[in-house]
């Protein structure tokens, strides 16, 4: 008798699932075994797994296990958008009050100075000189200060990734990163045909040998890094890990990507001073200023034509910026708007994560105090996306750690909670019922 091939296993334990004998939330077997109850090879349960997962009926959580998905067979835990009607702790999108009399403000200097014709123009990745010089001027830190010809511009911060992931890979090749990262990368690869490769980290970030051992394994392309306020858990490189890295990209002679859109929050000196030649460094105004009018800043490595390729990836992708946000990001980065609102922002995360630290007492919360996230670790009695469901019922909306995770296995049994979106009352009343909820019995109650 033929050996079975691990799809044909999955589509008996997707059948199992869908006649209710697998149940929402009920854990699968060690894969050991699965295997031996199943008669197949241990190799092929790992097959079997991993296809439960890419078809989204599974989570791997870290020291867990596997389990059939709290969402199966219904809407997803956590949708794209938050329900109207739901306290936004999902997205990290960042506008206060007093910034609109901000950018009214500047917008109308922008109308009296006879900017509005050449906001109206469209232009290149390259968008103007001037605006080079002004962006060139904003990145610039410490010894970090990238000349102004190697400056480029896209949509948004996640076009900027986006014409920066396509630079480096190709479909079919790997890009490290974090085991747990920025859903968006997540995406953007998948639609690229670029696989993503978890690196080991620790509280400080990727580890540099980590770097080398799957290098060694085989080839990266590339990386994508958060050196600063990582997303989700809120890790910061100390220097001492920046020069590390810094010292296996020179060796081996990978580029790395640093997404650096919340680097404003802290004073770290970024990873492309310390190797200028290996990385491309992304910023944009989206969290600086507001996501509805923003661009996306790339600083690209000196010579070696790295502008020239990010310049054809953001064509091809139709990522380039257009006039007017782009002529508006000139007036707020030369005019010191931006840095304004940075001060302001900065202002807010910390209340924020003081009253958010207050109101989650007696919880374990792991994070930097600088950062508009955190990262919440569940009591053993929960689940992520358990907690994460009944959240919602709650009117709550957050993220769990498996919308964050790379690969199967990743997932720790953690939600991250965005403290930016909501007013501050909302934002205690959400989090006092989330400590509350965390520290009830029964995940299964849902109510």
């Amino acid at each position: 008798m033929p050996a079975k091939d691990f799809r044909e296993v999955a589509d008996e334990v997707a059948a199992e699932m869908a006649a209710g004998r697998l149940r929402p939330g009920d854990r699968l077997p060690p894969q050991r075994d699965f295997a031996y109850a199943r008669g197949i090879a241990v190799s092929t349960a790992s097959r079997v797994y991993a296809e439960l997962t890419r078809r989204g009926l599974v989570i791997g959580e870290v020291g867990r296990g596997t389990y059939v998905r709290s969402d199966l067979g219904g809407p997803r835990t956590v949708p794209v958008e938050p329900p109207p009607s739901a306290i936004d702790l999902q997205r990290t999108i960042t506008y206060l009050p007093e910034q609109e009399a901000v950018i009214a403000e500047t917008l109308a200097k922008l109308a009296r100075g006879g900017a509005v014709e050449a906001a109206l123009q469209q232009y290149g990745p390259t968008g103007t000189p001037h605006a080079q010089a002004v962006a060139a001027r904003f990145l610039a830190a410490g010894d970090y200060a990238p000349s102004p010809a190697d400056i480029r511009f896209a949509g948004n911060g996640r076009q900027a990734i986006a014409a920066a992931l396509a630079t480096l890979a190709s479909a079919g090749e790997r890009i490290g990163c974090e085991p747990l990262t920025y859903p968006v990368v997540k995406g953007i690869a998948a639609h690229l045909g670029i696989a993503l490769i978890p690196l080991a980290m620790d509280e400080e970030g990727v580890c540099p040998d980590a770097i080398l051992q799957a290098h060694r394994a085989t080839p990266l392309s590339g990386l994508y890094l958060q050196p600063s306020l990582q997303n989700p858990l809120g890790t910061t490189m100390g220097l001492r890990r920046r020069a590390d890295i810094a010292a296996v990209l020179e060796r081996t002679g990978l580029v790395a990507i640093e997404d650096a859109v919340y680097g404003f929050f802290g004073d770290m000196l970024p990873l492309a001073a310390l190797a200028p030649n290996h990385v491309i460094f992304i910023d944009s105004l989206s969290k600086r200023v507001a996501p509805g009018l923003t661009i996306g800043i790339l600083g690209a490595p000196p010579g070696a034509g790295m502008g020239d390729r990010l310049g054809v990836a953001l064509r091809q992708g139709g990522w380039a910026v257009t006039g007017f946000p782009l002529a508006a990001g000139v007036q707020w980065m030369s005019d010191g708007t931006a840095e304004r609102l940075d001060a302001i922002k900065r202002r807010d995360a910390r209340e924020r994560q003081t009253l958010a630290r207050e109101a989650l007492a007696g919880l374990e919360v792991v994070g930097d105090a600088r950062a508009y996230h955190l990262w919440l670790r569940l009591p053993d009695h929960w689940r992520a996306e358990a907690y994460a469901t009944a959240a919602l019922r709650r009117s709550i909306a957050l993220s769990p750690a498996s919308a964050f995770a790379v690969a199967p296995g990743h997932a720790q049994n953690a939600v991250r909670i965005a403290l930016a979106s909501p007013s501050l009352g909302d934002l205690a009343t959400a989090l006092e019922r989330l400590r509350d909820l965390a520290l009830a019995g029964d995940e299964h109650v849902l109510e």
